[in-house]
C-alpha cells in the first residue's frame, strides 16, 4: 500500500473532524463564530488561489464579488425582517417605495440562486472582454483593484438603495430560525465548514484533470499553449468566473454569520488582505491558500485584542517574516521541511505534488 498516497486524505479527514467535531465542542459561541468568518474568507482565498496560483491571474478585487454575494444575501434578510414594509434604512433615508431592484430578491430561491450567478456573469463578461485583449499581469491586477474601488464608490452613494456607508445589518431572521440564538449560530459554522470543505475538494479535483494542468500550462507559458491550439482567454474566464462565484459564496454566508455587509468590507484593502493571506499561506498550493486565510485572520483578531495600538504593525511583520523565511508560504515550508527530514532518514522523499500545484514542471508535454 502507497502511503503517500493516504497522507493527503488522511490530513483532510483529520481537519474535517477537528472542525466538524472538536472546534463546536470546545469553542465557546463568540470564537465558534470567528473560526465561521474566518473560514468565509478561506472561500475567497480559495477563488484567489485557484486564479492566481494556478492560472497566474493576480485578482486584486474579489471584494467586489464577496459584496455581490453579501449584498444579495442582505437584502433578502432585510425584506423578511420588514415583512412587507420597507427596511428600516429605507424609511431613514426617506425612501417611499420598495426599489424595482429590490422586489425579486424577497424570493429566497431567487436570492440564493443571485449569490452565485450573479458575481459569476459579471466575472464572465469582465474576462471576456479582457483576456480577448490579452491583458495581464500588472495590467490585469490594477483593472480588477480600479473595479473594486469604483464599486464601493457606487454602495456609498446610493444610500436608499444599498443603506450608504452603513451597509446592511440588524438581521433577525434566516429561513425562520432566529439568528441570535447559539443554536442557530453553530448550525451556520457547520454549514460554512462542510461548505469550504467541499469547494476545496472539488477545486482540488479540477486542478489536477486535464483542465487544471492547462490553466498551470497556461500560467508558465500563455503563448506556447495559444500555438498549441488551445484558446487561454477561454480558459481564464472560466476560472475567473469559478473563483468570482466562489466569493459571492462567501460573502453571502458572511451576512448571517457576522450580522453586517458594508462597502468598508469589500473595498481595495480588504482586497488586498485576502491576497496576502493566500500568499503567506502558499498560493501554489490550495490547501495553504486556505490555511493562509485563517491563520491571518486569527493573527489579526488575536494582534487587536492584545495589541490595541499597534496590532497593525504585528500583522505587517507576520507578513514580512513568512515572505522572508518562505518565499512559498507556510504550506510551502511545511513540504520543504517533510522532504528534508526524509532525505535524513534515508528514506526517499514523498512524490512531488501534482503538476497542477507548483510551478513549473512537465506541463507542457501532459497538455500536448
Amino acid at each position: 500500500m502507497n502511503l503517500a498516497r493516504l497522507r493527503g486524505p488522511g490530513v483532510f479527514a483529520a481537519v474535517a473532524v477537528a472542525a466538524l467535531v472538536v472546534a463546536p465542542l470546545l469553542l465557546e459561541p463568540f470564537r465558534l463564530g470567528l473560526l465561521a468568518k474566518y473560514l468565509c474568507f478561506a472561500i475567497v482565498a480559495l477563488g484567489i488561489g485557484l486564479a492566481w496560483g494556478q492560472g497566474g491571474m493576480l485578482v486584486l478585487g474579489q471584494g467586489v464579488f464577496f459584496g455581490l454575494g453579501g449584498y444579495a444575501m442582505g437584502m433578502h434578510l432585510k425584506l423578511v425582517d420588514a415583512r412587507g414594509d420597507l427596511p428600516d434604512f429605507m424609511v431613514w433615508s426617506g425612501v417611499e417605495q420598495l426599489p424595482a431592484l429590490w422586489k425579486p430578491f424577497a424570493n429566497p430561491v431567487f436570492a440564493l440562486v443571485m449569490v452565485v450567478l450573479g458575481p459569476m456573469l459579471i466575472a464572465t463578461a469582465l474576462g471576456l472582454l479582457v483576456f480577448r485583449q490579452r491583458v495581464r499581469g500588472a495590467y490585469f491586477a490594477i483593472l480588477t483593484q480600479a473595479l473594486a474601488a469604483a464599486f464601493v464608490i457606487l454602495l456609498i452613494g446610493q444610500q436608499g438603495l444599498t443603506g450608504g456607508t452603513n451597509g446592511l445589518t440588524n438581521f433577525y431572521d434566516l429561513f425562520g430560525q432566529d439568528l441570535a440564538a447559539d443554536s442557530t449560530q453553530r448550525g451556520l459554522y457547520v454549514v460554512v465548514a462542510v461548505v469550504t470543505g467541499l469547494l476545496y475538494l472539488g477545486a482540488r479535483h479540477l486542478v489536477n484533470s486535464r483542465f487544471g494542468r492547462l490553466l498551470v500550462a497556461i500560467r508558465d507559458g500563455e503563448d506556447r499553449v495559444r500555438f498549441l491550439g488551445y484558446d487561454p482567454a477561454l480558459v481564464k474566464t472560466v476560472v475567473f468566473a469559478l473563483s468570482a462565484g466562489m466569493a459571492g459564496l462567501a460573502g453571502a454566508l458572511f451576512v448571517p454569520v457576522v450580522g453586517i455587509i458594508s462597502p468598508a468590507l469589500l473595498g481595495v484593502v480588504p482586497s488586498l488582505e485576502l491576497v496576502v493571506a493566500v500568499a503567506v499561506g502558499g498560493r501554489y498550493a490550495l490547501a495553504g491558500a486556505v490555511l493562509g486565510a485563517v491563520v491571518m485572520g486569527y493573527a489579526k483578531t488575536t494582534f487587536s485584542e492584545q495589541f490595541a495600538d499597534g496590532w497593525l504593525y504585528l500583522q505587517g511583520a507576520l507578513f514580512i517574516l513568512v515572505m522572508t523565511l518562505a518565499p512559498r508560504g507556510i504550506w510551502g515550508l511545511a513540504s520543504s521541511a517533510r522532504d528534508a527530514l526524509a532525505r535524513r532518514s534515508k528514506r526517499p522523499p514523498a512524490p512531488a505534488a501534482p503538476p497542477a500545484d507548483v510551478p513549473g514542471g512537465r506541463i507542457m508535454e501532459e497538455v500536448r
